[in-house]
């Protein structure tokens, strides 16, 4: 099968197939046969061995469930049956969403054998839009950590430089995307697991408004801060996938007229220079004017509060009969959410409803507000201490600081690539206000066009 000129800039080395090509083309090519659904599955296939050794985005790899699926949309195609661009199209699923059939491990021991038995509703809805599904993606354990090298499965690689780290708890989606291996996938997100491995391994995240899609079918982080989103190498990819996730027509323009007020990460958490230079520089004249939003930092403390008492709530009888099969990071970090009091609890959701009005305001005079995605490049596998300037850090909270708040707020935000800093992947994050993805996406595609 031939390839495409290669379009697309900040691919890893030796990425495959599908870091050339983007879905609108290969929707044109299924549809005049310079492709078949097969070819493209069988190029995935090929290319997630290839780079499984290297990378370890995939836990289970679907061959016969997606040739299947792949010749049942070429038959349809031949009789006229047309469910849009993902038709014929292969898309990974992340490990804690459940496939018909396959493994739902959600990077656990707890889960080992585990077999789901229905279709979640956001994979069910993109089998009605004729996706083809290649198999399931490495994920941290429980989605439980922003590193992605936390999981029963071991840890994914970034492919950018195998011995960082790839983000999470998206891990395998994300890799598994920059690779080329697959030009869409599908991940979650509650404090960042789309936007931070989006943003490791030089991909497009979107976490969507909360709500926006049924979480039905995946097993969960924290209930009210849970979203299922699109992952892929370019915007306009991503609009095209969120668009079959929820039954919309996309708009194909991309906006050049949106105002955007830029956040200073430093008021949110110490960030790199060289990553703050690189998200301003890619946001170029769309910024419009500089905006403070008070309380972001305490809002940060709200989601660890928030996060780790649903998420505690979630494995505490697991916690208590088998805290063996857990890990010592994410059992620790379980049990530190049961400490959290009601109180606590409370404060944290007065703090949201007040930082929420504030937030609204600022976008009544603004389309979207920009700040990096994470304030540093992706850190080397395992390590939890680093440094930004002369300031000591914590990695994990680090890799939350500047996504968490968003998810607080129940807001979508887009992770966009913008460009490298030392050899790695630095991201644009945009926020908007509810029920805005598909002006998100145009104007993350707006930017990427303008760059590119």
């Amino acid at each position: 099968m031939q390839s495409a000129p290669d379009t697309r800039c900040g691919a890893p080395p030796g990425a495959g197939y599908f870091a050339r090509v983007g879905v609108a083309e290969l929707a044109e090519w299924l549809r005049t046969g310079r492709v078949s659904p097969r070819a493209l599955a069988e190029t995935a296939l090929g290319e997630a061995s290839r780079w499984q050794p290297v990378i370890n985005a995939f836990v289970t790899l679907d061959e016969q469930g997606a040739l299947a699926a792949a010749d049942q949309a070429a038959r349809e195609l031949a009789a006229g049956v047309d469910r849009g661009p993902l038709h014929g199209v292969p898309v990974a699923v992340k490990d804690v969403i459940d496939v018909r059939g396959l493994p739902t491990t959600a990077g656990s021991r707890h889960f080992a054998g585990h077999i789901a038995q229905e279709d979640a509703e956001s994979v069910r809805r993109l089998r009605e839009a004729g996706a083809v599904i290649l198999g399931k993606t490495n994920t941290h354990e429980f989605a439980n950590g922003p590193t992605g090298d936390r999981s029963a499965s071991g840890p994914t690689r970034n492919p950018h430089a195998p011995d960082r780290i790839a983000g999470g708890s998206s891990s395998g989606a994300a890799a598994a995307v920059a690779t080329g291996t697959v030009p869409l996938a599908l991940g979650t997100d509650t404090g960042g697991s789309t936007r931070i491995p989006a943003a490791c391994c030089g991909v497009v995240g979107l976490r969507p408004t909360q709500g926006a899609v049924s979480t039905s079918g995946v097993f969960p982080l924290a209930p009210p801060l849970d979203t299922v989103g699109p992952m892929a190498r370019t915007a306009a990819d991503c609009l095209l996938m969120w668009t079959a996730m929820t039954g919309g027509q996309p708009h194909t323009s991309a906006s050049t007229s949106a105002r955007i007020g830029w956040i200073p990460p430093n008021s949110v958490h110490p960030t790199a220079p060289a990553v703050t230079r690189a998200a301003r520089d890619f946001a170029g004249d769309l910024v419009t004017g500089e905006v403070p939003v008070p309380h972001l930092r305490e809002l940060r403390a709200a989601y660890g509060i928030i996060q780790g008492s649903e998420a505690y709530a979630v494995h505490a009888e697991r916690l208590e009969t088998a805290p063996e099969l857990y890990s010592a990071e994410v059992r620790d970090r379980l049990r530190a959410g049961g400490e959290f009091q009601r109180r606590e609890y409370d404060r944290a959701l007065d703090l949201r409803k007040r930082v929420r009005s504030t937030v609204m305001n600022r976008l009544r005079s603004y389309d979207f507000l920009a700040l990096p995605t994470i304030p540093l490049i992706a850190p080397p596998l395992d390590r939890r201490a680093d440094r930004i300037g002369a300031e000591p850090i914590d990695v994990p909270t680090a890799l939350l600081a500047l996504t968490s708040p968003w998810s607080v707020l129940g807001l979508p935000a887009v992770s966009v690539p913008a460009g490298l800093v030392d050899g790695l992947p630095t991201a644009l994050q945009l926020v908007g206000p509810p029920g805005s993805e598909q002006r998100l996406l145009a104007t993350a595609e707006c930017l990427q066009r303008t760059t590119s």
